[in-house]
């Protein structure tokens, strides 16, 4: 069956970013930090693409149509609203997810401050649009593998805020009984596989994720057995071993995965263009044999139109696409990082560009939504938040019997003593004198 998305295509020719304004190409080791004075509002990529002579892609699109970022991705329009990508109940679902992502980050930036929670805590402000745009897509059975910025990851997937809130709290009602804390929330009940605090991590994870699918409809004939994994990561990821591994063995088996890179342009405090040999990350799935898009991934709209063909090549069996959203966080790495590193001028250029903004003018401009109506979402937002914060507060610390459980294989082997007991209950234990 053919694909929107043609693994010869990718391979012969590269892609525009949009069909207005061209990447910079100015020198990026020149100074790094420096915000190229051109129309685009991309600074991740410093060479300008150039279309191929086969390319057919409509340079006169009809004013205001949000297209996808190259000729591949096929203009979605709703039938109800034939101009248009979404309908009001799409751009509504949305909106809201954006906010509640948005919103829960900023209460733990407060509770974090508070001293309710500890450790690493990364938040996701500035980057929903990609989060949103690719799961609220999937249907309950596919799989998502994060990262250690996961938290906006499972509540888009379905994981309620009070079980995400609880387990940053440390608590029982946690979605981790409080043992995984921020950078490794799981929910097997919502197929989220984890967030992992190394980096490249859950990248192999997702690639089995993906693979069990094909088995069970390959070999185990479960014929309705069409599910996809999306393996989300960063640009820093990109230059480890595990990405091209599992890039190789995805394209190898035509596993129906999905690699998602969430490429902020920052590394902790390394810029990408001070990194990375070729910048364009998306040009390395060409070299496996699939398709490589990069797309705005501060615009929901753009992000969903190249998702939906992503996964939905993914569920037909053509196998592994790589799609580099250029997106951008608005705090520091983490709530540790007082951000200094970063010039106030790029981060001020992309703060002017925010995804919920934008798309709140979206819906606005085309009658799809009203002040009221989004107004009655934040509000509806704020108090599942407060409540999520109440129910944290409230619940139970886990119990100290409860320490060793998920460790070991067979508890009894080391965690438990003949006497029933957990041996970390014996007052010694903390002394380096109990016998183990």
């Amino acid at each position: 069956m053919s694909s929107a998305f043609s693994t010869a295509k990718f391979t012969t020719q590269p892609f525009p970013l949009i069909t207005t304004s061209p990447r910079s190409h100015c020198n990026p080791l020149s100074n790094p930090l420096k915000i190229p004075n051109v129309s685009s509002p991309f600074l991740g990529f410093t060479r300008k693409l150039r279309l191929g002579s086969s390319s057919k892609l409509n340079l006169h699109r009809r004013p205001g149509t949000v297209v996808a970022v190259s000729d591949i991705v096929k203009e979605k329009k709703s039938k109800s609203t034939p101009n248009l990508l979404i309908t009001k109940e799409e751009g509504l679902e949305l909106y809201e997810d954006m906010i509640l992502g948005r919103t829960f980050e900023d209460m733990c930036a407060q509770m974090y401050y508070r001293g309710k929670m500890f450790g690493f805590v990364h938040l996701y402000n500035g980057q929903e649009a990609v989060s949103t745009g690719f799961i609220k897509l999937l249907k309950k059975q596919d799989s998502v593998v994060s990262t250690y910025r996961d938290h906006v990851h499972a509540l888009s997937k379905g994981v309620p805020a009070r079980a995400v809130m609880s387990e940053l709290f440390g608590k029982t009602t946690g979605c981790c009984r409080g043992q995984g804390g921020s950078m490794h929330m799981f929910s097997s009940e919502h197929n989220l596989l984890g967030g992992f605090a190394f980096i490249g991590e859950g990248i192999p994870v997702a690639t089995g994720a993906a693979f069990t699918s094909k088995y069970k409809r390959e070999v185990l004939k479960e014929a309705d057995c069409d599910h996809v994994t999306l393996a989300f990561f960063g640009d820093g990821t990109c230059n480890n071993g595990q990405f091209f591994e599992c890039l190789n063995m995805a394209a190898l088996w035509k596993l129906p995965i999905v690699f998602v890179v969430e490429n902020n342009l920052w590394a902790i405090g390394m810029s990408h263009l001070r990194a990375t040999s070729d910048p364009q990350i998306y040009k390395k799935g060409p070299a496996f044999g699939m398709p490589g898009i990069h797309v705005d991934g501060m615009d929901v709209l753009k992000v969903r139109e190249v998702a939906k063909e992503a996964i939905a090549r993914a569920r037909r069996g053509e196998g592994p696409t790589l799609v580099e959203c250029e997106t951008y966080r608005f705090r520091g790495h983490s709530l540790a990082d007082p951000d200094e590193l970063r010039d106030p001028a790029e981060k001020a250029h992309y703060a002017a560009r925010d995804p919920i903004t934008a798309l709140k003018k979206y819906l606005i401009q085309n009658s799809l939504a009203n002040e009221a109506e989004l107004k009655a979402i934040d509000k509806k937002i704020d108090e599942v938040l407060e409540d999520a914060v109440e129910f944290a507060d409230e619940s139970p610390l886990p119990a100290r019997s409860q320490l060793l459980e998920n460790v070991f294989a067979d508890p009894k082997g080391f965690g438990i003593g003949p006497d029933g007991r957990y041996r970390c209950e014996d007052p010694k234990f903390t002394e380096g004198t109990a016998h183990v």
